[in-house]
């Protein structure tokens, strides 16, 4: 047993917090394809993105 891969449950926690983050994925992804064909590099999602990140984590540092 001592041989044996140790396995990262943190992607499986993640995964079963997305549902609860929908809201933040939605408005990240509205804004992905507000900003689509910026040539200026100017436009970003970045908060959006974070904000999303944020309810992941937060949901999973909350998990028993």
């Amino acid at each position: 047993m001592a041989d044996e891969e140790p396995v990262d449950q943190k992607k499986y926690l993640e995964e079963g917090c997305k549902p609860k983050c929908v809201k933040q994925l939605r408005a990240y992804e509205a804004c992905v394809k507000r900003i689509e064909g910026d040539e200026s590099g100017h436009k970003h999602c970045t908060g959006q993105y974070f904000d999303y990140w944020a309810c992941i984590d937060k949901c999973v540092s909350s998990l028993p």
